[in-house]
């Protein structure tokens, strides 16, 4: 089983490929219910989870889910036919994003076997200093990433144990800093908004994970419940969806393959 969380579709890419590599049934997280889920060690082998790096931590709906987990999916810790592994995708660094989720994996008591963390497109636009990458640079983390992919199946498949992630510089000052800042602050819902350019074609509407986005009028209208995933941003085939000014020379990008 694969549990996957994306709005660029950066993650999602991931863990379609891996699950196809794998021959594992890939579950989106916002649509999954968490108190249905099972874990039998005596059928399951491997249990994974896919995620993007959210100012070097965990997307909290990710954490949000692993929490909600019921004494049903419990492992003895001691348990050696229970994998469990994660792929961290990123733009560049991951903090202590990976710690994160072990702890929270911990908490239900799933241990985590394995970690690794791709390289992908930056697509986080709503702070000043971020932005999309240059189109070769992106292009150039896209083929990257189809060796890495394959290198991570072939490693679950023979259940290595390993931590193979890039931390970046000052990763726990990184993390226990910007990541709570992040999290309580780190997108303002009002601050959402479409010009004169949209066209009312709902793709952004249509493209966000948790359904924060309602078309009024024929106009998209934000919600309060926004992941900060700028998913509705980079599907944007006018460039309407803004948030508030610093998105205006921003570029975009959404994975599509």
């Amino acid at each position: 089983m694969i549990y996957y969380f994306s709005g660029t579709h950066n993650s999602r890419h991931v863990a379609l490929r891996l699950g196809s590599l794998l021959g594992e049934d890939v579950r989106f997280i916002p649509d999954t219910d968490p108190y249905a889920q099972t874990f039998d060690v005596n059928i399951d082998k491997s249990m994974g989870f896919v995620f993007p790096v959210y100012a070097w931590g965990v997307p909290p709906v990710v954490l949000d889910f692993i929490s909600k987990l019921p004494e049903s999916i419990k492992l003895p810790l001691s348990e050696k036919s229970a994998y469990v592994w994660c792929v961290a995708t990123c733009g560049d660094e991951n903090g202590m994003a990976v710690e994160m989720l072990k702890k929270a994996l911990l908490k239900r008591g799933l241990k985590l076997s394995s970690s690794w963390s791709i390289i992908m497109p930056n697509v986080y636009v709503l702070l000043p200093g971020f932005g999309t990458d240059p189109k070769e640079l992106e292009q150039k983390k896209l083929q990257d990433a189809i060796g890495r992919i394959a290198l991570i199946g072939e490693k679950i498949k023979s259940k290595e144990e390993e931590c193979d992630v890039h931390l970046g510089s000052l990763p726990r000052l990184k993390t226990s800093l910007v990541y709570p800042i992040f999290k309580k602050w780190g997108v303002d819902t009002k601050k959402w908004h479409y010009t004169d350019a949209c066209i009312g074609c709902g793709k952004c509407a249509k493209v966000c994970p948790v359904g924060n986005i309602a078309l009024l009028d024929g106009h998209p209208h934000w919600g309060s419940d926004c992941t900060s995933c700028c998913a509705c941003y980079h599907v944007c085939p006018t460039h309407s969806a803004q948030y508030g000014k610093i998105t205006k020379n921003m570029g975009q990008f959404f994975n599509n393959a």
